[in-house]
């Protein structure tokens, strides 16, 4: 089973999303309070796993350096594609849209520091169906 480690926002798009205690899902639109509600990729999703491969490589590295609003243990064992939908804490649908995606002209500092990222392969980004809170420890599953 997949289980949400942690939850992150940003304000601004193109930087760096902070772990914050909990956040809520709106249908449609993405994460509240986070720069990239609205756009065409609502929630993005990064395996704990990648994270923790790059950080062997680049010890500061924590969640949220991939702007990605949720960290996932036990992501990649879903093995999604798109048009997967996966629930998401007790009531939350999502359905993925895109697997991957291009680094922001490999400028970004951990492309710089460590030459390479995990975003392009395996980040995973989907819009809300029907939101709901979400919280580290909820459960992640297909729907």
């Amino acid at each position: 089973m997949a289980v949400i480690h942690s939850v992150c926002i940003s304000k601004r798009k193109g930087e760096r999303k902070v772990a914050v205690p909990a956040v809520t899902l709106v249908a449609d639109f993405g994460v509240e309070h986070d720069a990239h509600a609205g756009s065409g990729r609502q929630v993005s999703l990064l395996a704990l796993e990648g994270v923790e491969r790059m950080r062997e490589k680049l010890a500061t590295i924590v969640p949220g350096d991939f702007a990605e609003n949720l960290t996932v243990a036990g992501l990649n064992e879903l093995r999604l594609a798109p048009g997967d939908r996966i629930r998401v804490g007790e009531s939350a649908l999502l359905e993925v849209t895109q697997i991957g995606k291009e680094c922001h002209g490999h400028a970004c500092a951990i492309m710089r520091a460590v030459g390479t990222c995990v975003m392009p392969k395996e980040g995973v980004f989907a819009k809300v169906l029907l939101g709901g809170p979400v919280k580290p420890g909820d459960a992640v599953a297909r729907a």
